[in-house]
């Protein structure tokens, strides 16, 4: 069993055995939140999917009202000039073509978000095998492939978040900052919800969503009610 300090364990004790309406569950979040940083606000969402089905795979992007709070690094694989620079004011911290992808093989990973535009990807899949791992390659699916490359950088640079489920079929994605209030932190993950029962795969059966937990970095993790 992992070492828990005497702090977490306290906190682990007052957390409801019983799921919490979401702002309740924000608000108890924000109390348990003590770290000497800033602490992000995670929640992950456990889907009634199988993963090992191609047409259950739940995948792809969503603008949260709130935004994360958090500053998102995004680069852009773009071989025009004029829309790398657009790019570039759009508030992407990197922008290029061939030669963005040769310093990406060189090392240079200092970012969270990746867009390319269609013509970029036969350059980006040589990278496959570095950002793939990573979650960083990037996708149609995922709003990260487009010909918009701009208007891709200003939502990401925004707060737009990437969602996955993972192989045991949970979405685990930030949705704020401990700062923010837990009215917000409600509004962020109500949407989510209401956005992943939109994508839901037609070939579930039953309830598509069966647990959803909110937890700070360092904090406990609380049932929300569904």
């Amino acid at each position: 069993m992992a070492h828990r300090s005497k702090r977490y364990r306290s906190l682990i004790e007052k957390v409801p055995s019983e799921p919490q309406p979401i702002s309740t569950a924000a608000n108890l979040v924000k109390e348990f939140a003590s770290a000497k940083f800033t602490e992000s606000v995670d929640v992950v969402i456990r889907l009634n999917i199988d993963t090992r089905k191609a047409d259950q795979a739940v995948r792809g992007s969503f603008s949260l009202p709130h935004g994360t709070g958090k500053t998102v690094r995004v680069v852009v694989f773009v071989d025009d000039p004029d829309q790398a620079a657009a790019c570039l004011e759009a508030g992407a911290d990197k922008a290029g073509g061939e030669e963005l992808v040769q310093e990406v093989q060189g090392g240079f990973m200092d970012f969270d978000v990746a867009i390319a535009s269609p013509r970029m990807m036969r350059h980006v899949g040589r990278l496959g095998r570095v950002l793939g791992p990573r979650g960083l390659m990037p996708t149609p699916k995922a709003g990260t492939v487009t010909d918009d490359v701009v208007t891709a950088t200003r939502e990401f640079k925004g707060g737009k978040i990437e969602f996955r489920a993972d192989s045991a079929g949970n979405v685990h994605v930030p949705v704020g900052l401990v700062t923010f209030e837990a009215a917000q932190l409600a509004d962020n993950v109500e949407a989510l919800l209401r956005h992943l029962r939109e994508v839901r795969p037609p070939t579930v059966k039953g309830e598509f969503v069966v647990g959803i937990s909110l937890s700070s970095t360092m904090g406990p993790g609380v049932r929300v009610a569904i």
